[in-house]
C-alpha cells in the first residue's frame, strides 16, 4: 500500500504562516537545505493545496532556484506534482496533474499502489482534511526557533482529536527540531 507523508513547518507557538501569508519566518540554512534536497530524490509524489503549489511553481523553475538551491530544484522541478483545487484553470509546472474534485477518493485510489508514496509539502488545508479523512501515514513537523503574534495554526479546523506517536527526532544547528509522528487513528 502506498504512504501518505505531511511535511509541515511552523512556529514555536504553531503558526505555519503569518496572517498575510508570510513565511520568511522560516529558517532555511545549508543544513535544512541538505535535509529538503535529500528528501526531493525521493521519487515521492508531491501534493500541493493551490495556494502552496501557486508560490512553488513561481519559484522552483526559475534560474534564481537553479542558481541558490540546484539540488533541490531539480528535485522539485522533475517530482511528479498532484495539485487540489477547485478553482485552479490550469497546472502548467512540469509534470502536475490538476485534481478538481473527489479529492478523498483520488488519494484512496493511489494509495492502493504499493509503488506510490506521496508527500504533502506545506498546505495546510489539504493536511487537515486528509488528517480528518485518516489518509495521513506520517507527519513531519519542522518547528523554527521563533514566537509570532498571530497567524494561522497548523490543523486549523480540525474536526476530530489527533493521536501522534513519534517515531523520530532531529535537531539542526541553528536550533530547528524535526519531529516525525505517526497518527493513530
Amino acid at each position: 500500500m502506498g504512504k501518505l507523508n505531511a511535511y509541515l513547518f511552523t512556529t514555536l507557538n504553531g503558526y505555519f504562516e503569518s496572517p498575510k501569508g508570510n513565511i520568511s519566518w522560516h529558517m532555511h540554512a545549508e543544513e535544512e537545505n541538505e535535509y529538503a534536497a535529500e528528501n526531493a530524490q525521493s521519487g515521492n509524489t508531491l501534493l500541493f493545496g493551490r495556494i502552496t503549489y501557486q508560490m512553488m511553481a513561481g519559484f522552483w523553475p526559475t534560474p534564481e532556484a537553479l542558481k541558490n538551491s540546484p539540488a533541490l530544484a531539480e528535485g522539485m522541478n522533475k517530482s511528479e506534482k498532484i495539485v487540489f483545487s477547485r478553482t485552479l484553470q490550469s497546472a502548467d509546472w512540469n509534470n502536475t496533474r490538476l485534481i478538481k474534485e473527489n479529492i478523498f477518493e483520488e488519494i484512496r485510489k493511489l494509495k492502493q499502489d504499493p509503488s506510490i508514496n506521496m508527500t504533502i509539502l506545506g498546505s495546510g488545508s489539504i493536511v487537515t482534511q486528509f488528517a480528518d479523512h485518516g489518509l495521513i501515514d506520517s507527519l513531519q513537523i519542522m518547528i523554527d526557533p521563533v514566537v509570532l503574534g498571530s497567524g494561522t495554526p497548523i490543523f486549523q479546523g480540525l474536526k476530530d482529536r489527533l493521536n501522534l506517536r513519534l517515531t523520530a527526532s532531529r535537531v539542526f544547528k541553528n536550533g530547528i527540531v524535526l519531529l516525525d509522528y505517526e497518527p493513530l487513528y
